[in-house]
Parts: C-alpha cells; structure tokens; sequence
C-alpha cells in the first residue's frame, strides 16, 4: 500500500513538474517570494481591521505566533521524517525539471511553505466566515493553492508533501483560531 502511494505520489509529481516553459520557469521561481504577496497582505490585513477594529493587535499576534508554530513545526517533522526532495531523490532528480538550480533543502516531507500558507489562509478564512467578504476568502485560498503549485513546478516537493503541511497548517489555525475566539470573548 505505502509503495503503491509512493508511486502515485511520484507521478503526480513529474506530470505537474512537466508543465514547464521557459516563460513561466521565471514566473513561477519568483511567485514564492514574500515581497511581491505584500499587496495582498496589506489587502487582507485592511480587511481584518475593517471587521475587527480593536482586536487587530490581538489578530495579529495570533498570527505571528501561528506562523511561528506551523514553520517550527513542519521543520521538526521534516527532520525526523527525513524523506528525500524529488530534487535529492537519486532515483528521480534527472527527470525533475529545475528552475535556475535551485533545488531546495535535502528534505520535504512535510513542507512548510504549505503549512505556512494554509495556516494563514484559514486562520483569517475562519475570523472572516460571517463577513460577506466571498472575494477575499476565495482569494486566501488561491494564493495558498498557487504556492502550493509552484513547488511542484519547481521541482522540490511532491504532492503529498504538500498535502501533509496543509493539513498541518489548517489544524493548527484551526487550534489557533478557537484559542483565539477564547481570548477575544467571541
């Protein structure tokens, strides 16, 4: 079962790492990067204060601390895992297609960019659910989506990798945001 999964887990890989071109190898090298995101952050964080005005700080603490805790975290396990990138797997890394060589640290499993992401997507997806705010949730979820993507395209994770630090980064959003909800008496 586990090496059947392994190899369902390997193909999805090369078939999303296959989509390639040289204009989106730029393209999707440079989507990971914080800084071109902050508009949307700003976007998202001006909606939160609009909804929550005097618990902004106490959102934003929450959300640094989640941060902190799904990095930390997927790290931890991701060093215990130990399960090669396809990038350092001997057995697939001439077939995976890389961008400008970058090829990731030795291990993936579970990836923090997808904890990351996710755990912020959902934390602020679950403060704004009673908000008629459908744009800007859809959007949390896009973007997390999107990166997600770009790490198959570039080659340094697979699919499950990815599922595994999303499923992590929404419990612990999940966790965080009904600490949260305690501490802000909603």
């Amino acid at each position: 079962m586990f090496e059947a999964l392994k190899k369902i887990d390997e193909q999805l890989l090369l078939w999303g790492n296959s989509l390639h071109s040289p204009y989106l190898d730029g393209f999707m090298y440079y989507l990971t990067e914080f800084w071109l995101w902050i508009p949307l952050f700003v976007w998202w964080l001006w909606e939160l204060y609009k909804t929550h005005q005097k618990k902004t700080g106490l959102l934003l603490l929450f959300m640094g601390g989640l941060l902190l805790a799904s990095d930390r975290l997927s790290v931890l396990i991701k060093n215990n895992v130990r399960r090669y990138r396809p990038t350092h797997n001997l057995l697939l890394q001439k077939q995976v297609h890389t961008v400008h060589e970058y090829v990731g640290g030795m291990y993936g499993y579970v990836s923090s960019h997808a904890a990351n992401v996710f755990a912020i997507a959902f934390f602020i997806f679950l403060v704004m659910r009673s908000t008629n705010k459908t744009g800007m949730k859809i959007s949390l979820f896009v973007w997390a989506f999107f990166i997600c993507y770009t790490r198959i395209y570039l080659g340094v994770h697979y699919p499950f990798d990815l599922l595994s630090g999303a499923a992590l980064g929404s419990l612990l959003a999940f966790l965080f945001y009904k600490t949260f909800k305690y501490y802000a008496h909603e």
